[in-house]
C-alpha cells in the first residue's frame, strides 16, 4: 500500500506544474504519433491511442516519475515487415506478446544490465536523439512559405525570452497558443496537425487481437516481439537515467521494466501499437516544470480528451509552433558540454561517445548505436586493465622467483605467457621456481590456461615450480580448472 507520504511526493507535490507541463507534453505528442504511425504503416488512430493508453497506465506503473512514455519510431520502425506481411491484428497481438516478455525481464533483473552502459555511452545516446529529433523537423522546413520560418522564429522567441519575464506557465504552451491564435483565423499557408493525419473521433475501446491461438502465430510475432521488448526497455531505462540526472532524484528501474509491459498490454487491448519513453517528450515535460506522476497522468487524459472531444479544433494547430518546441527540445538535449570535453576527456570515452552518436544518426536504431557504445567501451576497459600488469624476478639463493602483479584474463594472458618465460633464458636461471601471485588475481579460464602452459614449460625445461599466493576465488578457479598435472606443482594460499 502506498504511504500517504509517498502519495504526496509522487501525485500531489507540484500540482499546476504538473498539470501545465502535462498539457503541453500531450500538444507535442499528436504529431510525433501520427508520424510513428505512418512509419508503422497502420491508422493513425492506432499510434495516438497507444500515446494515450501508455501515458496514462505507466503514470501508475512506471518506476520514474515525470518520465513521459507514448508509441514510439524505434518500436515503429521494427514492425514495418509484420504490418507488411500479416497485418494489423498480427502488430496488436506482438505488443501483448512485448508487454509479456518486458515483465519476465523485470523479474530476471534485466535492468541490472544498465551498470554495464557508460557515461560516455549515455552522452551519446543523448546527443545523438537530439540530432535525430532536430532531423525530424527539416521536412517541415524544406518546400515551404516564408510565414513558416517568420512563425518558428517567432515560437522559440516566446519559449526562450518569455522565461525571463515571467515563469508562471511553461513557455512551449504560450507559443502554442499564440501562434495558433494568430495562425487560425488569418488563414496562414502553414502546413497544421490535421495535415499530418486524420485525427480519431471517440474514445478508443477493448479489443482483442483477431489472429488465431496457435504455434504457427507464436513463431510468427515472436521475433518481433522480442526486438521490441529489447529495444523499449532500453530506451526507457537510458532516457530514466537521464531525467534522474535532470532532476536529481533516483528512480526503480526494476518497476519501470515491469510497467512498461503492463502499459504495452494496455495499449494493444485499446488497439494501439507498442511504444516506450520518450526522451524528447521527457525533457518537454521536465523544463516545463513537470515532475511526478501526475504529469504524466495529465499528458495522457489531456491527450484522450484532445482527440475525443476537439479533434477538429486540435486538427488546425499550426505544425510551425510544435516545430520550434521541438527545436527547442533538441536544443536543450544536446550535451553541449561533451564538444569542448572531447579534448578535455580521455580519448576512449571521446571515441566511445562519438561512435554511438554516429552509428544511432547513421542507422536510426537507437539499440545498434548503444550496443556499439557499449562494446567499444568493453574494449577499451580491458585493453587499459590488460596493461595494468607487471612481473619482477628475483633470484634469492637457489630460486628464481616471479612476483606478478595484476589482473589475469583474456586480455593479458599473451603479456603473463612472455613475462614468465622459460627459466633457463636466464645466465643466473636457477632449479627452483616460485610463481608469487599474491598481489595478482585470476579472472577466467584464459587466466588459468596461460597458468597451465606456464608451469608445464618450466617442468619441461627441468623446473621444479611452485605457485603460491592465490587468493580464495583464484585457488577456486585453478582447482576446478587447471590442466597441469599438480602432483608437481605446489599450490598453497599465502600467508596473511
Amino acid at each position: 500500500m502506498t504511504q500517504p507520504g509517498a502519495l504526496k511526493r509522487d501525485w500531489f507535490s507540484n500540482i499546476r506544474a504538473d498539470v501545465l507541463a502535462g498539457i503541453v507534453v500531450a500538444l507535442a505528442l499528436i504529431p510525433e504519433a501520427i508520424g510513428f504511425s505512418i512509419i508503422a504503416g497502420v491508422d493513425p488512430r492506432v499510434g495516438l491511442y497507444a500515446s494515450v493508453a501508455i501515458a496514462i497506465i505507466i503514470s501508475f506503473t512506471g518506476g520514474r516519475p515525470g518520465m513521459i512514455s507514448a508509441a514510439t519510431a524505434a518500436v515503429a520502425v521494427l514492425v514495418v515487415p509484420l504490418v507488411r506481411d500479416h497485418g494489423v491484428e498480427y502488430l496488436f497481438a506482438a505488443t501483448i506478446l512485448m508487454g509479456l516478455f518486458q515483465i519476465i525481464a523485470s523479474v530476471l533483473r534485466l535492468d541490472l544490465l544498465m551498470q554495464f552502459v557508460s557515461r560516455s555511452v549515455i552522452t551519446g545516446f543523448v546527443n545523438a536523439l537530439a540530432i535525430l529529433i532536430f532531423m525530424a523537423q527539416l521536412p517541415q522546413l524544406t518546400n515551404v512559405t516564408w510565414h513558416t520560418y517568420a512563425m518558428v522564429l517567432g515560437g522559440l522567441a516566446i519559449i526562450y525570452l518569455l522565461p525571463r519575464v515571467t515563469k508562471a506557465v511553461p513557455s512551449p504552451l504560450v507559443a502554442i497558443i499564440v501562434l495558433s491564435a494568430i495562425s487560425i483565423p488569418l488563414g496562414l499557408p502553414v502546413f497544421t496537425v490535421g495535415d499530418m493525419g486524420d485525427l480519431p473521433q471517440g474514445l478508443p475501446s477493448l479489443v482483442l487481437p483477431n489472429v488465431p491461438l496457435t504455434w504457427e502465430t507464436l513463431q510468427i510475432i515472436a521475433p518481433y516481439s522480442a526486438a521490441m521488448a529489447a529495444v523499449g526497455l532500453l530506451e526507457s531505462l537510458l532516457t530514466a537515467q537521464i531525467v534522474d540526472d535532470m532532476t536529481h532524484t533516483d528512480s526503480n528501474k526494476r518497476r519501470e521494466c515491469w510497467g512498461q509491459g503492463v502499459a504495452n498490454i494496455g495499449a494493444s487491448l485499446v488497439g494501439g501499437m507498442g511504444g516506450c519513453a520518450m526522451i524528447g517528450q521527457s525533457v518537454i515535460n521536465v523544463t516545463s516544470g513537470g515532475r511526478t506522476r501526475l504529469s504524466t497522468l495529465t499528458a495522457g487524459v489531456t491527450l484522450l480528451i484532445l482527440l475525443a472531444a476537439l479533434g477538429p479544433y486540435v486538427g488546425q494547430i499550426p505544425m510551425p509552433a510544435l516545430v520550434a518546441v521541438m527545436i527547442m527540445v533538441s536544443i536543450g538535449t544536446f550535451s553541449w558540454n561533451s564538444i569542448p570535453n572531447l579534448r578535455k576527456h580521455p580519448w576512449p570515452s571521446s571515441v566511445v561517445m562519438v561512435t554511438t552518436v554516429v552509428m544511432v544518426v547513421a542507422t536510426h536504431d537507437l539499440s545498434i548505436g548503444v550496443l556499439s557504445g557499449v562494446l567499444l567501451s568493453g574494449i577499451f576497459f580491458a585493453g587499459k586493465v590488460q596493461r595494468m600488469f607487471s612481473v619482477v624476478r628475483v633470484r634469492e639463493g637457489d630460486k628464481a622467483i616471479y612476483k606478478v602483479e595484476g589482473q589475469i584474463f583474456f586480455a593479458s594472458v599473451n603479456r603473463f605467457e612472455k613475462a614468465l618465460g622459460p627459466e633457463g633464458q636466464y645466465e643466473d636461471a636457477a632449479m627452483h621456481v616460485v610463481i608469487d601471485v599474491t598481489a595478482a588475481h585470476f579472472w577466467d579460464i584464459s587466466a588459468v590456461g596461460a597458468l597451465d602452459k606456464v608451469v608445464e614449460r618450466m617442468r619441461r625445461h627441468g623446473r621444479s615450480v611452485q605457485v603460491v599466493g592465490l587468493n580464495t576465488a583464484s585457488a577456486d578457479l585453478v582447482d576446478k580448472f587447471a590442466l597441469t598435472d599438480k602432483t608437481g606443482v605446489e599450490i598453497g594460499l599465502a600467508p596473511h
